[in-house]
């Protein structure tokens, strides 16, 4: 987060210097106090570490080695900082920071040998694409030289003038970004030119590229699978070694009461803690054999079953019939009709009025139909609260998002007929705003058919894992982002007067499209820009910028990043996507709508290669625990 405050500060509204204010900076010592006290804290990790583990162990772990040496050059950049008031215009500390989001993460340290077991497979296709892009760039330079015909030359002046020039058009065209751009020179002169643009970008982008995403899909499942297979055995270690511990001198058996101390000073899920306690006292003879014991840890690996609180018991007839009616899922069904409707409504309104000026809307006839809608949206809030009782209620995790948004519409609705009910009446905001403010409410509601769908249930909840799961791979992206975010600026002061007024544009320049606000100015628009290349589209006007105003080495970072984010970690990301849809896919087929619903599929990377991992045997189990340095079994 520093680096968001640091000079040069993001805290400005707006990255375009064309109107961009001159940004808060903070005083010098301020950022340098937050950062000296997070140097510190990491010395105590390093140093409460090499204490637990010894020193034989700390020399041959490399991670803590260089742990040390980080953090002994941030202290002493921070010192130069200090010294020179602040005024440092090169801070290394900046590049040594990701190691410490590395560091602390045991999944990114995996993450991060999983791509590095990947790389010498990438880099033989890399190899072949780069052996394709030379072949083609070649032919494309003898094909599209320079001729007598000034009028011929349109291919050869804008994409094939040199070496480096064709190498980036065609790399460029490998991404598809600049298609069908680059072609069109040459295919308005001659039909057949087409025909080298489309081997190359069919054979490269097609052939060449999936087959990178399929070597690193493998390449990463297979690594996963080791990693797996690894963390299985550790666990196996573990539930081994406590057993030892625990068990009786002379006896392959724990008493129950020891276990049951141990599971109420644990920390786990309060689920899990309960369901191996259940079954602990279960026990009758007040004794654990070992296979039992074992057996007590795959409640770990079960699924939370969500069961929903008793329904409220009404004496009333009526009361009663209503509970029966309202919670039948066919109401489930009408509201969503309902909701349809509303959206309907809106998107017709704002199709009639997309042509009309402020002043022609008649903005209180919207008003007045999502009054309606709402007023049923608070009626069917409050009887399904009378139907399943508060606790029931909020059990459900639609009903919470449904619930939410109910009460803010009403909020709102109630602050307009407060501020508007006369026709002349002015507000903090006009009627306008604040009807646009009810319908992006109205129409973010409408995600509430979600859960009700099997399909769309499947693909949220596979959302929701990914979150969980992809933590490794954000942390991997963010330390990349850190690295790859420099404060690059053009040489010189550029006059923003003279770029607007008296320059002339290139079409389709950096500076024509207006692309001032992608710059490497502060770290927020370094992000953005990093982005915006990560998605490739267009990325070579950023290229082609800075390479006009830095130098033809600002080629090579772009590429470089380009590599990195959209080729290895894109495809990473979509490896873990497949894997965990498809292994929810295949546990749902037999599931219903109401059973997606209850179950709490909490899916992690080791459930979903459960079923292809082999269990360690007894005698690997007892062999690794007699080699333990820290564990001394008699």
């Amino acid at each position: 987060m520093l680096a968001f405050i640091e000079r040069p500060s993001s805290f400005s509204y707006t990255s375009d210097p064309r109107f961009r204010p001159p940004p808060w900076e903070p005083p010098c010592g301020l950022t340098e106090g937050i950062e000296i006290v997070c140097l510190i804290i990491f010395a105590i990790d390093l140093t409460t570490k090499s204490y637990l583990i010894g020193w034989d162990e700390f020399r041959k772990c490399k991670w803590l080695i260089v742990y040390i040496l980080a953090i002994s050059a941030s202290v002493i950049d921070w010192t130069l900082t200090l010294s020179m008031y602040c005024d440092q215009n090169l801070r290394v500390r900046r590049l040594i920071r990701p190691f410490f989001l590395l560091q602390n993460s045991s999944l990114m340290k995996k993450t991060l040998k999983c791509i590095k077991r990947t790389l010498p497979e990438i880099a033989s296709v890399i190899l072949l694409l780069a052996l394709h892009l030379c072949l083609f760039t070649m032919i494309g330079m003898l094909l599209f030289a320079k001729g007598e015909n000034p009028k011929h030359n349109g291919e050869w002046e804008t994409y094939f003038r040199d070496l480096p020039t064709s190498l980036s058009s065609l790399l460029v065209l490998l991404t598809t970004a600049n298609n069908p751009d680059v072609m069109i020179p040459a295919y308005s002169l001659n039909r057949g030119y087409s025909i080298f643009f489309i081997l190359f970008s069919g054979f490269g982008t097609y052939f060449l590229m999936n087959l990178l995403t399929a070597i690193i899909y493998n390449q990463f499942r297979g690594y996963l699978l080791m990693s797996v297979q690894a963390s299985i055995l550790r666990r196996r270690l573990g539930v081994r070694a406590a057993f030892e511990v625990m068990s009786c001198q002379g006896r392959e058996r724990v008493r129950v009461d020891a276990s049951l101390q141990v599971m109420a000073r644990v920390q786990m899920k309060s689920y899990y803690r309960q369901a191996i306690i259940k079954r602990l006292q279960q026990l009758s003879d007040g004794f654990i054999q070992w296979e039992a014991f074992r057996g007590l840890f795959d409640e770990l690996d079960k699924d939370r079953i969500k069961e929903h609180p008793p329904k409220p018991e009404y004496n009333s007839p009526l009361l009663q019939k209503l509970q029966l009616v309202f919670s039948h899922y066919y109401v489930m069904i009408v509201g969503n009709a309902v909701a349809l409707a509303n959206v309907m409504c809106i998107c017709t309104i704002l199709v009639l009025d997309s042509e009309k000026s402020i002043a022609e809307r008649d903005d209180y006839y919207m008003e007045v139909i999502n009054c309606f809608f709402i007023l049923y949206y608070l009626m069917e809030m409050s009887l399904k609260i009378l139907a399943f009782g508060w606790r029931g209620y909020l059990s459900y995790r639609n009903n919470i998002f449904d619930g939410l948004l109910t009460f803010c519409l009403l909020v709102l609705q109630i602050t307009i007929f407060a501020t508007y009910r006369n026709p002349a009446s002015r507000g903090l905001m006009s009627l306008w705003e604040m009807v646009r403010l009810v319908n992006m409410l109205i129409v973010v509601r409408f995600l509430r058919i979600i859960p009700d769908i099997k399909l769309m249930a499947l693909v949220a909840s596979t959302l929701v894992d990914l979150v969980k799961n992809l933590r490794a791979f954000a942390g991997i992206l963010v330390v990349i982002i850190l690295n790859a975010s420099p404060y690059i600026r053009p040489p010189g002061k550029m006059s923003m007067e003279n770029i607007t007024i008296n320059f002339t544009m290139e079409c389709g320049s950096y500076e024509q499209l207006g692309y001032w606000p992608n710059n490497f100015d502060d770290f927020a628009s370094s992000l953005v820009l990093l982005y915006n290349i990560m998605v490739v589209n267009n990325w070579q006007v950023f290229m082609d910028a800075y390479t006009r105003y830095t130098t033809e080495w600002s080629k090579v970072y772009f590429v470089s990043w380009w590599l990195t984010s959209s080729v290895m970690w894109v495809n990473l990301f979509v490896a873990l996507i497949l894997e965990n849809f498809i292994y929810k896919w295949d546990r749902s087929v037999t599931c219903s709508v109401a059973d997606v619903e209850r179950t709490g599929y909490e899916t992690t990377v080791q459930l979903m290669f459960r079923e292809q991992i082999q269990e360690p045997t007894e005698e690997e189990l007892v062999t690794q625990l007699h080699q333990h340095p820290h564990l001394h079994l008699s």
